[in-house]
C-alpha cells in the first residue's frame, strides 16, 4: 500500500501529539502556565504559518522539491493542502514538547535583557545568517541550503536582538527543546523521502547527506523548531516581567 502525505502526517504526528496534548490538558505543564503557553503557542503557530506560506510557495515552484504521483489530496496556491497542516502541526507538536520541560530561574531581568548592546549583538549574528544565505543563493547547487539561511536570519536577528541572553539562559531547555523533535521529524522526513511522498532537486541541492538525509532537510528542522522553542521561551519571559 503507498502512503499518501496525509496518511504519512497521521502516522508520524497523531501518537506524540495525542499523548503530549493528553498530558497538558491534565495539567502536567512544567514550562509555565498552561493558558501562557498555549497563548504563546497559538500566537508562534499564527506568525509561522503565514511567514512560511510564501517561502514554500516559491521554492516548489522553482523545483526545488515536489511530490509524488497521487501522494497529495489538493493544492492550495502551489503548495498541498498537507504542507498547510504540517505548518500548523509542526510548531503545535514542538510547544506541546516543550510544555513538557521546566524553566530554570535565571538571572537576566527584563532591563538588562533589553539593553541596546544586547539588542545590537543580537541582531548582528542574525543579519551574519542571512548574509551567508544570500551567498548560497547564488548557486545553484546551494540554493536551497541558502533559501533556509536567508529566510531564518530575520526571524533569527529579531529574537536573538529581542532577548538572547534570557535564551542562552535557558539553554539547556533550548537545546532540548529543539533537538528532541528536530531528531525525531528529521527521522520521519527520511522515511517519506524513501518512500517517493515528497523528492528533493538535486539541481538545487548540495547533494551531502546525514544518515541518509538531505543536509538541507535537516536545517529545516532544525531552524524551524528553533523558531518555536525561542518564541516560547521569549514570550514567557515577557509574560513573566
Amino acid at each position: 500500500m503507498t502512503l499518501t502525505y496525509l496518511d504519512f502526517l497521521v502516522l508520524l504526528l497523531g501518537p506524540p501529539l495525542v499523548v503530549l496534548a493528553g498530558l497538558l490538558w491534565a495539567g502536567d505543564c512544567r514550562l509555565g502556565r498552561r493558558r501562557c503557553v498555549a497563548a504563546g503557542l497559538t500566537i508562534v503557530t499564527a506568525v509561522g504559518l503565514v511567514y512560511t506560506t510564501p517561502w514554500d510557495n516559491e521554492l516548489i515552484g522553482r523545483g526545488v522539491w515536489w511530490y509524488g504521483e497521487n501522494a497529495v489530496l489538493a493544492t492550495i496556491w502551489r503548495a498541498p493542502a498537507e504542507e498547510y497542516l504540517f505548518m500548523l502541526l509542526q510548531p503545535v507538536l514542538t510547544g506541546l514538547w516543550l510544555a513538557r520541560l521546566p524553566r530554570v530561574p535565571t538571572a537576566t531581568t527584563w532591563r538588562t535583557g533589553m539593553t541596546l548592546g544586547s539588542r545590537t549583538g543580537g541582531v548582528l549574528a542574525g543579519a551574519v545568517v542571512t548574509a551567508v544565505g544570500a551567498v548560497f543563493l547564488g548557486s545553484d547547487a546551494t540554493f536551497y541550503l541558502g533559501a533556509i539561511l536567508a529566510w531564518a536570519g530575520p526571524v533569527f536577528a529579531l529574537q536573538w536582538g529581542f532577548g538572547w541572553r534570557q535564551l542562552w539562559e535557558q539553554r539547556r531547555l533550548v537545546t532540548l527543546g529543539v533537538g528532541v523533535p528536530t531528531l525525531y521529524l528529521a527521522a520521519g522526513d527520511r522515511v517519506a523521502i524513501d518512500l517517493g511522498i515528497w523528492s528533493l532537486s538535486p539541481a538545487y541541492t548540495t547533494g551531502v547527506t546525514v544518515g541518509g538525509l538531505p543536509v538541507e532537510e535537516g536545517l529545516f528542522f532544525l531552524v524551524t523548531n528553533m523558531f518555536v522553542v525561542q518564541g516560547l521561551v521569549l514570550f514567557l519571559w515577557v509574560v513573566d516581567r
